[in-house]
């Protein structure tokens, strides 16, 4: 099962919450960099932080691997 969850203003520190501590890094560090956390991704018990920069995406998985070039499938 896949749920998301996309950010709003209010649900931000919710997103944050949801991280672990190596995934907190990463998005810090990227955040260094202009990224700004859209959504958490949950499949299979396994989080995905995703993250934009302008047209730009990076995905963080639960390990903090930063993947600068993910091939995270997009809704409308």
């Amino acid at each position: 099962m896949i749920q998301e969850r996309r950010q709003t203003d209010k649900d931000i520190h919710h997103f944050w919450e949801e991280l672990n501590l190596a995934q907190k890094f990463s998005v810090a560090e990227l955040q260094r960099y202009g990224y700004e956390l859209k959504f958490v991704r949950q499949e299979n018990n396994r989080k995905t932080a995703v993250l934009f920069a302008g047209r730009r995406m990076a995905a963080i998985d639960d390990d903090g691997q930063i993947d600068t070039e993910p091939s995270v499938v997009m809704r409308h």
